[in-house]
Parts: structure tokens; C-alpha cells; sequence
């Protein structure tokens, strides 16, 4: 992960291994794509207790091959943009760099931590409060008088 300088920013560590593979081609309606496939065991910082914990990432997208913005209004449905450098060539790295950031999630949290006891109160069933009277009962006894 160390080549990942963008992510390194925000994960805990950069530790780990990232495996990935990219397939060049056109669709059948002539469209330029790479289909990128990755996976990673990302370490984040819990948002909820403050400790590292590891988040698996797959990724598995199709991105559409365009040269200018205007061209992204042509792509099929189920295509992300990538809008290529001027020269039309493509950063392998930075494309899956790209694509592992958008999965990180806006704020990590552990999904195995739970709250301790002293946040969460003791595990009490909760009971409904009783119905109150109605308060328009008196008002519709005077008003049958």
C-alpha cells in the first residue's frame, strides 16, 4: 500500500496488501472502459472508540473511458466517468487509488464495537407510559348537558 500516497493520508496504517486487476475493452455499443477489481483489508481509526480496526474493501466498478467532461452524458447507464489526461493516457495506480478512497466510509466505525454499559444504561425492557385520560372528556360530558 505504500505506492497508495493519497490513501496513506487517512488510513491508521499503511500496512497491508492491496490486490487488483484492471480489463481494458469496448462494450458492444462501442464504449471505451476499464473494469477495475480490488481488494484490501484497509486499518481505520473508529470513529466510536478510537481503535484501529480493519475494514475489508472490494471493489468492483466499470469506469467509462472519456477524454472530455461532455463526453460522460453518453455513457451508459451502470458506467462511472474517468476522464483520461489530455494525452489519453491512463494512471493505473491513481485510477484504483481513486476508486479505494470512494469506498471508504464518511465515518469509520467499527461494526464488532459496541457501546460499554456506563453509555448505553443497562439492558432494561421499556415500557410504554399508561394512556392518559383524554383531555376533551370533561369538555364533551358538559357539552351533552
Amino acid at each position: 500500500m505504500s505506492a497508495f500516497h493519497r490513501l496513506n493520508e487517512v488510513v491508521a496504517s499503511p500496512e497491508g496488501d492491496v490486490t487488483y486487476e484492471l480489463d481494458f475493452g469496448r462494450d458492444d455499443l462501442g464504449i471505451a472502459y476499464v473494469a477495475v477489481r480490488a481488494n484490501a483489508s484497509l486499518m481505520l481509526v473508529c470513529q466510536r472508540s478510537l481503535e484501529p480496526f480493519v475494514l475489508p474493501v472490494a471493489i468492483d466498478a466499470r469506469l467509462g473511458l472519456i477524454v472530455e467532461e461532455r463526453e460522460e452524458a453518453s455513457l451508459p447507464p451502470g458506467y462511472e466517468p474517468l476522464l483520461l489526461e489530455q494525452d489519453g493516457k491512463l494512471d493505473p495506480l491513481a485510477t484504483i487509488e481513486d476508486e479505494l478512497l470512494l469506498a471508504l466510509p464518511l465515518v469509520p466505525v467499527n461494526p464488532d464495537y459496541e457501546l460499554p454499559e456506563e453509555i448505553t444504561g443497562p439492558d432494561e425492557e421499556i415500557t410504554p407510559p399508561e394512556p392518559s385520560d383524554n383531555p376533551f372528556a370533561a369538555l364533551r360530558e358538559l357539552m351533552k348537558k
